[in-house]
């Protein structure tokens, strides 16, 4: 199964895509797609149009998208939910079922626990894709994200509907 990993960003959103072969998982490709300048709706196209070519290039079999935590800025919190949108509006247009995960869920299926650093996530994800090095923060949170969904792919869900989290693991 390839999965793509989402990390949404108005800026930048990070991608990650992983092939899970049974237990082992494999690097596919990541990186960020920018959103540039110019008014929100221009931005959250362009958001939208690169993550269609990212999934038109490497043909993913589902997603996952990371959600989005309350901000202090109510405004910065919004602003980030439109980018989370079009990133799902990219992924269903695309006929690909979508799963969600915080980031608490994700940083528990990388590293072993929530509270983990970003220096951590991305040293996990550069050890358990076995990559030269380790990649750029946003590529990072999005490998982490795919990786997470293929560590709690056991539960058959493709949505986290119905699911509780206790300990930072779905229940």
């Amino acid at each position: 199964m390839r999965i793509l990993g989402i990390d949404p960003g108005l800026r930048l959103t990070g991608f990650g895509v992983i092939e899970q072969t049974g237990q082992k998982l494999a690097y596919v490709a990541s990186g960020v797609v920018k959103s540039g300048e110019g008014s929100l709706p221009q931005r959250l196209g362009v958001l939208f149009a690169g993550l269609n070519e990212v999934i038109a290039t490497y043909q993913p079999d589902t997603c996952a998208v990371e959600i989005v935590f309350v901000n202090v800025n109510p405004q910065s919190t919004l602003l980030l939910g439109q980018a989370r949108g079009a990133a799902i509006c990219a992924a269903v247009s695309n006929q690909l079922l979508v799963a969600e995960y915080t980031a608490l869920q994700i940083k528990q299926a990388v590293v072993g626990h929530g509270k983990a650093a970003k220096e951590q996530v991305q040293e996990m994800v550069k050890r358990l894709l076995s990559l030269p090095a380790a990649p750029t923060a946003d590529a990072a949170d999005a490998l982490a994200c795919a990786i997470a969904h293929a560590h709690g792919s056991h539960l058959g869900a493709h949505s986290t509907a119905g699911y509780r989290v206790k300990g930072g693991r779905l229940v």
